[in-house]
């Protein structure tokens, strides 16, 4: 056993366990020894599935040795987000309202993984019912930053990123609804795919807003996300083979999204810009105006009908919650029937005119989030600063939800800062190839 299996990808795992180098047994269980002597081990997992992965583990090692492996990733050990269901095993969401609340199968993603020979670790913690993009949550545990232990870990897929991170899990899988896989992902230095809705079935997924849902890995390079996300699919992974910049026309967003940020953030993001610039590609800045009025849709389609799925849920036990979230959920009846039909029409028709603005561009550029990560005292003394910067680190993430696009955040090299590329919907396998290539001109 080596704890150096603990810090390679995913991709190079599974390569391993091909050759014959890694024993995928002995990989499941220096991961399981590594998550039971971490310090962390309590706030970054809810639960593990021990037993489950030796079983998957043992499995996989008597497949390589027959020459039978099921993919690429058969036998690498992984982590899930605690709203994918798991047959005979809690699945919470993050919240006291689910207490006890034990699934008699798997989600579906986690069944085409499963079949895909990957190795379940268990779960991990997350945001209250993922309704936040920061991973504070006093009601279960708040995963820290790896790159500041007094930080929160960025949400709602906290203890997935945190999994990674720490060497805990070879990839995390988590969901996005409005970020929660991008924040994580760059407040912790991974790349994060957020996949158009629809894409990934939400099947056994525990829903927030099930029109703008969508399911992602956070994981160590572009790589592993293109396999993952052929793994969660039931698909062949997209083909990331001679990804270059060469003739490629990156647009940068000139609007709210490069407003009040931070130093570290601007200056990581700028670099990286000028980075791909001086591998080939073309940087054009450009305002799309629209943007504005997306977000602000957004918003009063998002509450409401995160309200409407959980408000007879919630307000049988509302003092179980945070008040922050709680708050949060319970705005949603502040909108009318009328108010949510229109917004989406009007969505509707912003989204194409999004499309015909961009069409020019291989992908749009944005810095992940504007933000660092919060302190995690701060964010439980002042109730307003939490709501003010839960909304900060989220604003340009929630462009790519509203618009129903693709978007894949990479690190910059700066800590805890990113740059996020966006496509047009369904268009992973385009992305992931100008993931790779950009990848490679940050490295």
């Amino acid at each position: 056993m080596s704890e150096e299996w603990l810090w390679k990808s995913a991709a190079d795992l599974g390569r391993g366990i091909a050759s014959g180098e890694i024993d995928a047994l002995s990989l499941t269980e220096t991961y399981l020894a590594a998550i039971a002597a971490h310090p962390l081990r309590d706030r970054i997992y809810a639960r593990l599935t021990e037993d489950r992965a030796l079983a998957e583990a043992k499995a996989a090692g008597e497949r390589a040795r027959l020459g039978q492996r099921r993919g690429p990733l058969d036998g690498v050990p992984i982590s899930w987000k605690d709203l994918f269901d798991t047959a005979g095993v809690a699945t919470e969401a993050g919240s006291a309202l689910l207490k006890g609340r034990v699934p008699d199968r798997d989600a579906l993603v986690l069944r085409n993984a499963t079949a895909a020979g990957l190795v379940c670790l268990g779960k991990t913690h997350m945001s209250e019912l993922a309704f936040s993009g920061l991973g504070y949550n006093p009601v279960t545990q708040t995963p820290p930053s790896v790159n500041d232990a007094e930080a929160v870990a960025g949400g709602s897929s906290s203890g997935a990123a945190v999994s990674v991170a720490q060497g805990l899990a070879a990839c995390g899988i988590g969901s996005d609804t409005g970020g929660s896989v991008r924040i994580p992902s760059v407040w912790n230095d991974l790349v994060g795919l957020k996949t158009t809705s629809g894409l990934l079935p939400l099947d056994g997924v525990v829903p927030l807003v099930e029109s703008l849902d969508t399911v992602g890995p956070l994981c160590r390079n572009v790589e592993d996300a293109a396999l993952m996300l052929g793994a969660l699919g039931g698909t062949p992974a997209p083909d990331l083979a001679g990804a270059t910049l060469d003739g490629v026309r990156f647009m940068v967003l000139d609007t709210a999204a490069l407003d009040d940020m931070e130093d570290a953030p601007r200056a990581g993001f700028q670099s990286a810009v000028e980075r791909l610039q001086n591998a080939g590609a073309t940087i054009e800045h450009r305002a799309v105006p629209l943007v504005d009025d997306v977000v602000a849709l957004g918003a009063i389609i998002m509450t409401p009908e995160a309200y409407a799925t959980w408000r007879d849920v919630i307000e049988a036990a509302p003092e179980k919650m945070f008040a922050g979230i709680l708050d949060r959920f319970r705005a949603g009846a502040t909108f009318s029937a009328p108010d949510y039909v229109a917004a989406w029409r009007h969505l509707h028709r912003l989204r194409a005119e999004w499309l015909e603005a961009t069409a020019e561009f291989d992908a749009v550029l944005m810095p992940t989030s504007p933000v660092l990560p919060p302190k995690i005292a701060r964010l439980a003394e002042d109730p307003e600063y939490y709501a003010h910067v839960n909304i900060l680190a989220l604003r340009n993430t929630k462009i790519g939800n509203f618009l129903g696009l693709a978007a894949l955040t990479l690190p910059t090299g700066m800590p805890s800062t990113g740059i996020m590329l966006s496509t047009a919907p369904m268009s992973e396998n385009r992305l992931l190839r100008l993931g790779a290539a950009a990848e490679a001109a940050l490295a």
